[in-house]
């Protein structure tokens, strides 16, 4: 006969069969009936498998708003319900952000030639004061400082180019444009192009690569979700009441500024996803989701393509502005400083409609 201290080791453990079961049950359950999103997502491969945990849990409903996202969500419904201003003559505010001087003046002017009162220019050089070559650019300078790449300092330097152009009740459109921007329609075309819509041009799209939703900081939770968060070229055109709500948006701003930087992390890069995810989040109808910018990808380079002065042409320039179809890209055009020749004596040729 067994010794009696050895009768309850003996004893099935029915606590550890039945959790076993359970643990065997969910398991099984999770391979044969993922989440539908993930329906590619198999247990032991982590390379297609990318759901958080947060994706599994039942909802927990509608959260409660923090103090600064009702103050936010109030000021910005109102700005886009308030009427604005009505001009009797309306102009387009031109705004240069720059390193130093705009090699491009010149044939900036010709554009503007004979449209003096429909446009505006603004010129925010952030390393050295600008040399002026037309008189056109002459005291447009606007207070600027530093501006780094990638870091909220380039959101801050659009976001006083706006406040300084907004001070002119006549601008109306809002258009950011760099150093190596050139135009490729005629003024009227532009001008009514633009004037003719309540639209504003800024690009915002998904990209669910690294360089895109993989930005993406869980520290902007819960103002800004996974799901909400969006890329797109840097240059605008906006229309006055969007401008205002650039200016009066805080609480997302914020977001980027502490948890959206290159180097750092995800190597987050401010200026390509501020505007577009505030757009997406807070009036996502009320723009274009492309950019009047165009750019040159197709090298497949960190930078755009740059356009050398034995590569401007008549068809070159025909051929852009031809272009009917828009790609999800980042960053501007790039026209070297020595194309300037080839461009003013084109120029008429090119900008007619």
């Amino acid at each position: 006969m067994m010794p009696q201290r050895h009768r309850a080791v003996a004893k099935k453990p029915m606590w550890i069969i039945v959790l076993l079961s359970m643990v065997s049950v969910v398991l099984i359950g999770a391979y044969v009936f993922p989440p539908r999103s993930y329906s590619k997502c198999y247990l032991f491969s982590s390379s297609v498998c990318t759901p958080s945990f947060k994706d599994w849990l039942p909802s927990m409903g509608r959260r409660e708003r923090t103090d600064e996202e009702i103050i936010s969500s109030v000021v910005i419904r109102d700005i886009l319900s308030m009427p604005m201003p009505v001009s009797k003559s309306p102009k387009i505010a031109l705004m240069f952000l720059t390193p130093g001087s705009l090699p491009f003046e010149k044939l900036w002017e010709k554009f503007l030639q004979g449209h003096e009162g429909r446009y505006s220019i603004y010129v925010h050089a952030s390393r050295e004061k600008p040399v002026h070559t037309s008189s056109l650019f002459a005291g447009r300078d606007i207070h600027s400082d530093a501006v780094v790449w990638g870091l909220i300092s380039m959101v801050d330097a659009e976001k006083r180019l706006l406040a300084n152009a907004l001070e002119d009740v006549d601008n109306q459109f809002f258009v950011l444009l760099s150093d190596s921007c050139v135009p490729l329609h005629s003024f009227d075309y532009v001008y009514n192009y633009l004037m003719g819509t309540n639209t504003s041009f800024v690009d915002c799209f998904k990209d669910p690569g690294p360089h895109g939703t993989g930005r993406y900081s869980m520290e902007m939770f819960p103002e800004i979700d996974e799901r909400d968060f969006r890329k797109g070229a840097q240059w605008f055109a906006v229309t006055r009441r969007h401008a205002l709500m650039i200016l009066a948006d805080n609480l997302y701003y914020k977001k980027f500024k502490l948890y959206c930087k290159p180097a750092e992390g995800r190597n987050c890069i401010a200026d390509e996803h501020y505007l577009p995810t505030l757009f997406n989040m807070v009036d996502p109808g009320g723009i274009s989701n492309w950019s009047v910018t165009h750019v040159d990808w197709s090298e497949g380079k960190w930078h755009p393509r740059s356009y050398s002065a034995a590569d401007v042409t008549y068809d070159l320039l025909k051929n852009i502005t031809a272009i009917d179809e828009n790609i999800h890209v980042t960053s501007d055009d790039n026209f070297n400083p020595e194309a300037l020749d080839n461009l003013l004596k084109l120029f008429t040729s090119y900008t007619s409609v």
